[in-house]
């Protein structure tokens, strides 16, 4: 076979590698492990449109303290797709803590990042209030305790 004719093939799929590679994913970069970093991401992918209920909840069912008295879960497909096992690094779940009302009270995160915290699993969590303040983040002591019973530290609805 004459030389032009191997390099046809090979420049072809070369453009298409480097087409995908240009294309990569819609998704940004996962964030830091900071409060600012975390919700400017939720804000910057539209967690609350884009996202997955946790399975088989609605928006708004029964909870329970140190939550709201109605809770909403959406998590990213990391998370949604390991539900009931071993999170992946990557993983966001996040939980919307409303009132009796139905009033905003507080965002609460748990972000999977790997070597973050290993002797709780690398989770990060974050308590945003109604009006934004960060009330807690990084390795919070009671959302480890709490959680330590979880698979993977992870509560949800039906569990």
């Amino acid at each position: 076979m004459p030389w032009k004719f191997f390099w046809l093939p090979a420049l072809g799929i070369l453009s298409v590698v480097l087409v995908l590679a240009a294309c990569g994913s819609d998704e940004p970069e996962l964030p830091d492990t900071t409060a600012a970093s975390l919700m400017a991401y939720l804000d910057e992918v539209d967690y609350q449109a884009n996202w997955s209920l946790w399975p088989d909840s609605t928006e708004k069912y029964p909870g329970e303290d140190p939550h709201g008295a109605l809770l909403t879960i959406r998590m990213n497909t990391a998370a949604f797709d390991a539900v009931g096992g071993t999170m992946p690094n990557g993983a966001i779940i996040v939980k919307e803590n409303y009132s009796p009302a139905g009033d905003l009270g507080a965002t609460t995160v748990m972000y999977k990042k790997a070597g973050y915290n290993p002797d709780h699993n690398d989770w990060f969590w974050v308590k945003e209030l109604a009006d934004g303040t960060i009330e807690k983040e990084g390795m919070v002591m009671g959302c480890q305790d709490c959680h330590a019973d979880g698979t993977d530290y992870v509560w949800g609805p039906q569990q």
